[in-house]
């Protein structure tokens, strides 16, 4: 079968929830190819790739988010791409109303949807954190500005409102290192502020086709507890505003991001 899409998904030691993972993407109502890229090989992760067919890639350069990340990318050869992580889940309407509105664009740089939150176990449909990201989203919900640089650098001015997992990249039309390293909290948000700059459309699905789990293990949890996140996020402020208000809109941003602290 040739596949237009490939979900890579990125692997790390053994998250009790990557079968999960895994299931969500072989019930996807459209195919697409999945692989698994990981940097800390295990008989864990080979055991559940050999269960469910899927080939595994060792990362044995450097790692770390944005390295392995980026490696996962660098192991696909289909038009559309997007990033698993192994503790989230997708509907299995994904990958079809994906295809649909990527192949129905013009120039697609990213396609990204609306998403639950999965909190000890239960579905998450809506807290202070999901309701502001939507609120920031509501300019993209218009076809017409899909296309708009202006828009979509106004929307990130504010913060990051794209669920990084929720996102799929037109190969073709980005850069083909998506990820700058160096970052480590708002690695996602530098990679949407340059990819803004690009000529193309951002395709935002209002649909929650994606399930982001939040628990204490989490990248996001740990980042939060040790105040990674501020100081990241001055400096990715500071692309759109001054120095003294991109201070202030950090502190406030910050308040908002609590909701991810466990």
């Amino acid at each position: 079968m040739e596949y237009k899409h490939t979900f890579a998904i990125c692997a790390y030691k053994e998250s009790p929830y990557l079968e999960e993972c895994i299931i969500s993407l072989k019930k996807q109502t459209k195919k697409s190819k999945i692989i698994i890229a990981t940097s800390t090989p295990n008989d864990f992760i080979n055991d559940l790739a050999a269960k469910y067919d899927i080939k595994v890639y060792i990362n044995e350069g450097e790692s770390g988010i944005t390295q392995d990340w980026n490696f996962a990318y660098s192991k696909t050869d289909t038009e559309y791409v997007t990033i698993a992580h192994q503790d989230d889940k997708y509907s299995k309407h994904y990958t079809s109303y994906m295809l649909k509105e990527m192949e129905k664009a013009k120039h697609p740089l990213i396609f990204f949807t609306d998403y639950h939150e999965i909190r000890d176990g239960e579905i998450c449909k809506s807290n202070k954190l999901l309701r502001i990201k939507r609120i920031m989203l509501l300019p993209l919900k218009i076809r017409a500005f899909y296309s708009s640089r202006f828009v979509r650098r106004r929307v990130l001015s504010l913060g990051c409102p794209i669920c990084c997992p929720s996102v799929t990249f037109a190969r073709s039309n980005v850069y083909e290192q998506v990820f700058i390293n160096g970052y480590r909290a708002d690695e996602d948000w530098q990679a949407w502020e340059r990819l803004s700059k690009l000529k193309g459309e951002f395709i935002y699905c209002s649909r929650p086709l994606t399930y982001h789990r939040i628990h204490e293990d989490s990248e996001t949890s740990k980042i939060l507890n040790d105040n990674a996140r501020y100081y990241e996020d001055i400096e990715m402020f500071e692309k759109f505003w001054p120095g003294f208000f991109a201070k202030f809109i950090a502190k406030v941003y910050g308040t908002s991001e609590k909701s991810n602290d466990l």
